[in-house]
């Protein structure tokens, strides 16, 4: 839309009055372009149909003629008005309730146009609406635009502006699309799709004006996109990291194991990245057990090699302590030294690891939170990693990322969503995924059964316990709660200690201190509990692998991500491994997401589901991650229109002329009024 549209008020409207615009604007309505630009989320068919056509319950719209004088019943205050009227040659009863004034309007032999719900076996058209003919007016035979609508605006009075603001200003609505573009995607000429999307003579004109706006508005946000990535990496203002290619083959080659083909490729782009005078930032995705921390710990030790220090920073202080003792171990033989800091560190450990950060004696600062507070100064901070970046608010990162001077970005994610679609959600970054697991890994049986069975449940945990291997049980609470029928972690380990006294059952819950947490996870890795109740805290990084059976209570309460990430949880050795969903086979939504889980242990085609079930803001958790809200593209159904739309953005940019050519000056001016040439990172 031009810019002239969004600089008329919408008040230059007739019958704007200041009391509308009031109404108008709260609905974001403050110009013409937003008035244009404010599109119907459904139509009412009005189109006349046949009764051949019409199955019982649906709704018809029909042309009849009053064939008989019409009969009045009262019931209280409800009055019902039943007139016989002949459609196509058939006699059927209309009825419309509390509509009595139309009684003497009713005339034999006048014309009638209704809409309603049609019973077939009464053979009765139950009126919602009703018009005749030879009043002229012309609602019938259309689809209306249905609006979303509030305070004094009605649908009738929205409608009428909308048309007015068609007639008046539609010949000023320009084309922004370049024309190759619209070209290749047989797209509707803008002008025409606007026009179209509000008053469409048919469905499939009405699909055809959607499909060319939804691609536009997908195509502009990622011109953004590219646009800010080609404008703010003019400046090479990162770190260009000296990183030896023989340093990282040398430490890859003394692993325990072998590295992925996914693995190796995912490293190269970032070590690529590193090497660039231009600040990396990249989101790294995989599923759970991909290997995506041996991954961020070579970039690491890359980081370091090349002469700088590193930051990990991680949702919760056990999965901190996670990664500082598998670290720690791994960088000993290389001198790298690591540090812990989280919240419940002690003042003089605090004081210590902070002295050493900022003479540059530590060269890994691994921590929650507590990483980002004003005295936390690194010597020469040169790579930030964030572990489940999603649950990071922005200003959390860019704290971080600010201790440095512009340091290298690497974020981590366990929820694997399409490529195409990561780029979206996550904004200003480059994308690597992992798409293997590592070898020697066998797929995780899954099983969903109902409460009855908790009897097999607890002879499967004994057969595993015989086995030599380990089992979690999740729970959702921590102790009983009146509102919620749920089991709770505190009962469940009582029971099962009483269940199976041979076997030593750990507990494991968010009440619990640092310390004790430390010490039932250090407890459950060391084999020195069979059992380990827990709450779903264990759900993101925990690895033990001689654990082989996951069970979830209550499982139709958690979402399909989630519980993805605690099926993960098992299945991290050559062991086969089994996740067992206990759940309420009442709950609907609660089974879909049961079959989804026995179905597949596909990370990306959970994610997929998951945003079909709750919609992309509740999955990506809207306020932190900067789900973009589109008027009409859905990034679930559009997601094909998506990925076009991103291609075509990319090869735009790229063209040196799109940065001069005054063929492309809409554009330029659309990204120049979304500040899209500066700023800060879109992250």
């Amino acid at each position: 839309m031009g810019l002239d549209l969004f600089a008329i008020p919408v008040e230059k409207l007739r019958g704007v009055s200041t009391q509308k615009s009031g109404e108008l604007h709260a609905l974001g309505i403050y110009t013409i372009g937003d008035l244009l630009e404010y599109y119907p989320f459904r139509y009412e068919d009005y189109r006349l149909r046949e009764f051949g056509e019409v199955k019982d319950g649906e709704k018809i719209t029909v042309q009849a003629v009053v064939a008989a004088f019409p009969s009045l019943q009262r019931y209280g205050r409800t009055a019902r008005l039943l007139c016989a009227v002949s459609v196509e040659g058939m006699v059927v009863t209309a009825v419309w309730f509390n509509r009595a004034f139309l009684k003497d309007q009713l005339e034999v032999g006048r014309e009638v146009i209704v809409t309603g719900k049609w019973d077939q076996r009464r053979r009765q058209i139950t009126v919602a609406e009703s018009e005749f003919p030879d009043r002229g007016t012309a609602r019938s035979g259309t689809l209306q635009p249905v609006y979303s609508v509030g305070g004094g605006i009605t649908q009738t009075w929205l409608r009428k502006k909308i048309d007015e603001a068609l007639t008046q200003y539609g010949a000023m609505i320009p084309e922004l699309l370049p024309a190759s573009v619209v070209h290749r995607h047989e797209l509707m000429p803008r002008r025409e799709a606007i026009v179209r999307i509000h008053r469409p003579e048919n469905s499939r004109e009405g699909q055809e004006a959607r499909r060319r706006m939804v691609y536009e508005e997908l195509f502009l946000f990622e011109l953004k996109l590219q646009a800010y990535r080609a404008a703010n990496r003019k400046q090479p203002d990162g770190i260009a990291h000296p990183i030896k290619g023989e340093d990282i083959r040398d430490f890859a080659a003394a692993l325990p194991f072998e590295l992925t083909d996914s693995q190796k490729q995912v490293i190269n782009e970032i070590t690529a990245d590193m090497k660039r005078s231009y600040a990396m930032n990249r989101l790294l995705q995989g599923d759970v057990g991909s290997g995506k921390t041996i991954v961020a710990a070579i970039a690491l030790y890359a980081s370091v090699k090349a002469g700088y220090q590193g930051a990990l920073m991680v949702p919760t202080e056990i999965l901190a302590e996670q990664h500082y003792r598998s670290l720690t171990k791994l960088f000993e033989p290389y001198g790298v030294q690591v540090a812990l800091l989280t919240g419940s560190a002690t003042d003089r450990k605090r004081r210590d690891i902070l002295a050493g950060l900022e003479m540059g004696l530590v060269d890994i600062l691994i921590g929650t939170h507590a990483l980002i507070q004003d005295d936390v100064i690194f010597r020469k901070l040169g790579l930030v990693v964030t572990d489940e970046q999603h649950r990071f608010g922005v200003g959390q990162r860019s704290v971080l990322r600010r201790k440095g001077l512009n340091p290298d970005v690497l974020s981590m994610t366990a929820t694997p969503i399409p490529r195409t679609l990561a780029i979206t959600v996550f904004g200003d970054m480059d994308v690597s995924t992992i798409k293997e697991r590592p070898k020697g890994r066998l797929p995780i049986k899954t099983y969903s059964v109902k409460h009855e069975m908790m009897d097999r449940v607890v002879g499967f945990i004994r057969r595993e316990a015989e086995l030599g291997h380990q089992a979690f049980f999740i729970c959702p609470l921590i102790e009983e709660s009146e509102k919620l029928d749920v089991q709770n972690a505190i009962d469940l380990h009582t029971q099962l200690k009483l269940t199976l006294p041979e076997l030593k059952i750990g507990l494991l819950h968010g009440r619990m201190s640092a310390a004790e947490k430390d010490q039932a996870m250090a407890d459950f890795a060391a084999k020195l509990t069979d059992v380990l109740v827990s709450t779903t805290v264990i759900e993101v990084g925990v690895d033990v692998p001689n654990a082989t059976l996951m069970i979830v209570m209550d499982a139709d309460r958690f979402g399909l991500s989630q519980l993805h990430q605690l099926r993960g949880r098992v299945g991290r050795s050559e062991f086969q491994s089994y996740c067992v969903l206990i759940a309420n086979p009442k709950s609907e939504n609660g089974q879909e997401r049961m079959k989804a889980m026995a179905d597949t242990d596909d990370g990306f085609e959970i994610a997929r589901r998951d945003l079909e079930l709750r919609g992309p803001g509740e999955f990506f958790g809207t306020k932190q991650s900067g789900v973009p809200e589109f008027r009409l593209a859905n990034l679930i159904e559009d997601f094909a229109m998506l990925e076009q739309a991103r291609d075509d953005a990319a090869e735009l940019t790229a063209l040196p002329e799109f940065w001069t050519s005054p063929s492309y000056e809409g554009l330029r001016e659309f990204l120049r009024r979304e500040a899209a040439l500066q700023g800060e990172p879109l992250d």
